[in-house]
């Protein structure tokens, strides 16, 4: 056998498993070895070295968790791969952080498990400490996308999209509202052999039932009362390019097997059809609730779950990725300024402490949506922290009680107050403020706030702000 052929280790103590591992990846022309527990495998490495490990997560004894760090500490050139059946985000985060270079969720197909390990293989090369290995070289083309930050989350993020772009493998983006996962999507599509083919994105959350099913599988005439004409699908129209399907978590069970279906064989019959459909799709679903949790309540099929929980990418909410608030601040600016014809050059300390020190439950929209309102609203040279409207209209720097809280429920109860008090304070003073310039005309103060007519005129009834009690008092002696 070849000095320079792969040496990879199973770990498994299903000896079927290890078996069938064995089987696949031979056929890659390496040496492959499988061992049935951690302290097994952990005796091999001693006598041998190994270029790649694949190990189950749950294991009698010592599980893959621990081998995981056994290996890091001991062999760190060695990449491990972790496989379970017990797949969650939880876990999956865990085993990412603790340094293992992939995780591929049971059950998966021969493909899927022969390209993580070439990719394992490939990125093992790149080290010039490593011994040569019989694998093609990594593109250096780097990875196209427009994700803004350098945080190591979100190198992490970026390192993810570049190894599961060029395969076919299902992607599940998890994240919470505003975080990104459309532009993660779009990013992993432009990096695949796809790229110059059509993207479609659906929002599963504005469609129900019967309407996202006729949607994505088409219909024949009299499927269904309205179906007055034939309609061709997302997945027909998108043959050979991607389906981004955002918000799965309001799929209903029904077409969620539908789904499973054609995630199984990419064939389907059109809504009503008896004509048998079939094309080349990749799939990239997107979630901000816990599906795992949904499978425990019977809202989300478990046989769905764990069909597209292939390879999960986790992005982090802004307030866990505080070196990129700024980055992003900068690249929104810079694209307000240009939009509106604005010379800002940036944002001065206290601005910039304001942002840092905000925690953006809304994510990069929220962050967005504030420096677009804070380019409208600076006359300056560079966004102070009055310029910064958060929290729809709060002011920067709330005024704080002279009765310093003493408890946790205090200071959060003191907080909300400061914070309902400052908007309240702030939205009435803008409010009478355009009023007065205008000579209290709503429509021309609405078009010179830049706020709709409609708009304008709710928040003039929330403070109570009328033309005729505006009358009253300019008419009184």
């Amino acid at each position: 056998m070849p000095d320079d052929m792969p040496h990879i280790l199973v770990v498994d103590d299903e000896i079927h498993i290890c078996d069938n591992c064995k089987r696949i990846l031979s056929k890659m022309e390496c040496d492959v070895s499988i061992a049935r527990d951690g302290q097994e495998a952990l005796a091999l490495m001693g006598s041998r070295p190994f270029d790649v490990v694949v190990t189950d997560l749950k294991m009698s004894r010592m599980g893959g968790m621990e081998v995981l760090r056994q290996v890091r500490e001991l062999y760190p050139s060695t990449r491990v791969i972790v496989m379970t059946g017990y797949a969650s985000v939880s876990s999956a985060v865990e085993v990412m952080k603790i340094g293992a270079f992939d995780y591929l969720p049971k059950p998966f197909t021969p493909h899927e498990l022969r390209a993580v390990v070439v990719q394992a293989l490939t990125r093992r090369r790149t080290n010039p400490s490593d011994r040569s290995l019989p694998v093609p070289e990594k593109s250096s083309t780097p990875v196209s996308h427009q994700l803004i930050g350098s945080s190591p989350q979100m190198q992490k993020v970026v390192s993810m999209i570049q190894k599961v772009s060029p395969t076919d493998a299902t992607v599940l983006v998890y994240g919470e509202s505003g975080t990104g996962k459309e532009l993660v999507a779009r990013a992993v599509h432009a990096n695949s052999h796809r790229k110059d083919k059509v993207f479609f994105a659906v929002d599963c959350g504005t469609l129900a039932g019967n309407l996202l099913a006729s949607e994505l599988f088409g219909h024949v005439k009299g499927a269904f009362t309205g179906a007055y004409q034939e309609k061709k699908g997302i997945f027909n129209l998108a043959h050979q390019g991607t389906v981004f399907l955002d918000e799965i978590s309001n799929i209903s069970l029904d077409v969620q097997g539908m789904l499973l279906r054609f995630l199984e064989s990419r064939e389907y019959y059109p809504l009503g059809g008896t004509t048998l459909q079939k094309v080349d799709v990749r799939l990239i679903f997107a979630t901000n609730q816990d599906l795992q949790n949904m499978v425990e309540n019977g809202t989300f099929r478990s046989d769905f779950y764990y069909r597209i929980f292939v390879y999960p990418i986790l992005i982090p909410p802004l307030r866990e990725r505080k070196p990129d608030i700024l980055p992003i601040a900068a690249h929104f600016l810079e694209q307000f300024c240009r939009k509106m014809n604005k010379s800002i050059a940036g944002f001065d300390d206290d601005a910039i402490h304001r942002l840092m020190a905000c925690d953006w439950p809304g994510n990069v929209r929220q962050l967005r949506n504030v420096i677009e309102r804070s380019v409208i609203h600076c006359e300056k040279n560079r966004i102070g922290p009055a310029d910064l409207l958060i929290d729809d209209g709060a002011p920067a720097k709330p005024s704080f009680p002279e009765a310093i809280p003493q408890t946790n429920a205090a200071l959060k109860a003191a907080k909300k107050h400061i914070r309902l008090e400052a908007i309240g304070e702030l939205e009435k003073k803008f409010l009478l403020n355009a009023l007065e310039q205008n000579k209290w005309n709503v429509t021309q103060s609405a078009r010179q706030t830049g706020l709709q007519r409609t708009n304008f005129q709710n928040l003039m009834k929330k403070y109570g702000i009328s033309l005729r009690q505006h009358s009253k008092t300019s008419s009184a002696p």
